[in-house]
Formats: C-alpha cells, structure tokens, sequence
C-alpha cells in the first residue's frame, strides 16, 4: 500500500482511484462513480477543486486536518500535499474532483492571474462551506466540463473552452468565499478584538524581544488561521491588510514610548526592530514626519 501517490499528472490520480481518463492536462472524477476508491495522501504539481458532498473523513491539508461537511470545497495547488495515505480500506465518498495542469494555463490570461485567487493557499484548515445552490453551480460546470472532454477531439479550440470553464469556476468559487468573508466577519465580529488584544499581549509580555516585530504569519498562528485566509478576513473586516493593522499598532505603540521620554534608539528596541534607522523610515512613512521632528513637535 503506498503511503503517498505524486500526483505529477492529472491522470495519476484518476488511474489510481479508477476514474475515466479524459484528457492530458484535465481530469474530471465523479466520486459517486468510483467502485473500489482508496484513500490516498496525495503530492500535487497540479491544481485540484475538490467539492465534497459527503464524507465521514478527516483528511490532512498542508499543516493541519480538516473534516469535510456536506458542500465542502477544497482547493490545492501544486506543491501543497493533502488526502490520507492509504489504509487498504475501500471508501465511499460523495462529490467532484477538478484536476487541471499547469501547462493548460501557459500564455493565457488565467494563467497570469492565478496566483490571485487566494483560496489555493487555504490548505491548512479553511475550505469553503458553499450551500447547496452554490454546490450546484460547481456540479454543472464540472458536469459540463467532462461533456466537453468527452464529446469534442482535443485541439486549441477544446483547450480555450475548458480554459474559459476552469475561469468560470474560479470566479464562482471567489464569489462564494467573498460570501463566506461577510458572513464569518458577521458571526465572528471580535476577530479584530482577538488580533488586536494579541498585538497588546505580544508587547506586554515582551515577545518582541525575542521575536522581532510581530508579523501576519505569527498572529495567524495564534488565532488558528492560515496567513493567506486571516488576512483576506481582515481585508474584509477592515478594507486594509493585516500587515497595516499590525504596522498601526507598532506606531501608535511607538508614540506612547516617544512621549515617555525614550529615544529613538530606545523606543526601536523596545518595538522590535533590529535597526533605529529602520524604524525612523517606518516611522516618517506612517506619520509624515521622523520621530525626532515628531518629539519636537509635541514639546
């Protein structure tokens, strides 16, 4: 039994789990289809969309596991590593999988803008929780995907449709997570208050001494998210970036320290940084002007 399958080719995966081969850079895999499935701990060097819509299984995605619900949508990208390595157990799952190469996307506008749709990076333990309409929408694309690869020789022509599909997809999946933002930012309305109390902890337990400046990967760490995810949920929450919220916090920091009477020097160490310059050009950045003009001005 193998303990992980690299999953170099979309058709790596589909041969392992017996699926239709349909074409070189794409596979569709229709679960409900599958006779004898195994479980496996998949390598991936393509992208994969996985809609589950049933599973008693807790499957491991990148750093963490995670336990799909009825509707779940995985996404995975090449270099990230998820699934279950193989236990000999024959498994019945419900749902979709999408695998498409990289090479399907070489000199088209998806492939340049790729890398924008951030939910590729969710792999440690956020998937998107779609309802059953949104689930649905996703079904008929992928149902109208392997029509097309089923149905149509593989030629350019057959390439820009199911190219034009995966986009369509994409965009469906951005919308129903824009959707998943709102409503966790509604239901979960204290994030800012969490990340905001760990930014006051951090200093008064003087991580920063040890540690540097707190960063966007660390505060996710510690509010149980990935930096990808808790950093789209504070743009949601806010309109700016983690790293703003963070940098905020810093100068506003810095201020009370200045006015305390340290100096610079005193007040960069105290705040993290590994140079005083470094923090003088922060500084002036956020606030117009450096800390020493900043001193004299409030004297």
């Amino acid at each position: 039994m193998k303990q992980s399958l690299n999953v170099e080719s979309v058709n790596d995966y589909a041969r392992y789990v017996g699926a239709e081969v349909l074409h070189p850079l794409v596979s569709v895999i229709h679960y409900d289809e599958l006779e004898h499935c195994h479980h496996s701990l998949n390598n991936y060097q393509v992208y994969g969309i996985v809609l589950i819509e049933d599973s008693p299984y807790t499957l491991t995605y990148g750093q963490g596991q995670y336990h799909f619900d009825n509707g779940s949508l995985m996404c995975v990208a090449p270099g990230q590593t998820g699934g279950m390595s193989d236990n000999g157990e024959t498994i019945n799952i419900r749902g979709w999988m999408l695998l498409f190469a990289p090479k399907l996307l070489y000199g088209t506008e998806l492939g340049k803008r790729i890398h924008d749709y951030h939910f590729f990076s969710y792999y440690e333990n956020e998937s998107l929780r779609t309802t059953s309409e949104e689930a649905r929408i996703i079904e008929v694309c992928l149902k109208m995907i392997r029509h097309e690869l089923r149905t149509r020789p593989d030629s350019e022509h057959l390439r820009r449709i199911i190219t034009a599909y995966i986009e369509l997809v994409l965009e469906y999946c951005a919308c129903f997570y824009e959707r998943q933002f709102k409503t966790e930012t509604t239901a979960d309305n204290d994030l800012l208050k969490r990340f905001d109390a760990l930014l006051h902890t951090y200093y008064a337990e003087n991580r920063q001494l040890k540690l540097g400046l707190p960063t966007v990967h660390y505060c996710a760490q510690q509010l149980f998210l990935s930096p990808n995810y808790f950093g789209d949920l504070i743009r949601q929450a806010t309109g700016d970036t983690a790293i703003s919220f963070i940098r905020n916090h810093v100068m506003q920091q810095a201020t009370r320290l200045l006015h305390a009477g340290k100096t610079i020097t005193e007040t960069a160490e105290l705040l993290g940084f590994e140079y005083p310059q470094h923090f003088t050009r922060q500084f002036k950045k956020h606030f117009g002007v450096t800390p020493s003009q900043y001193v004299q001005q409030k004297a």
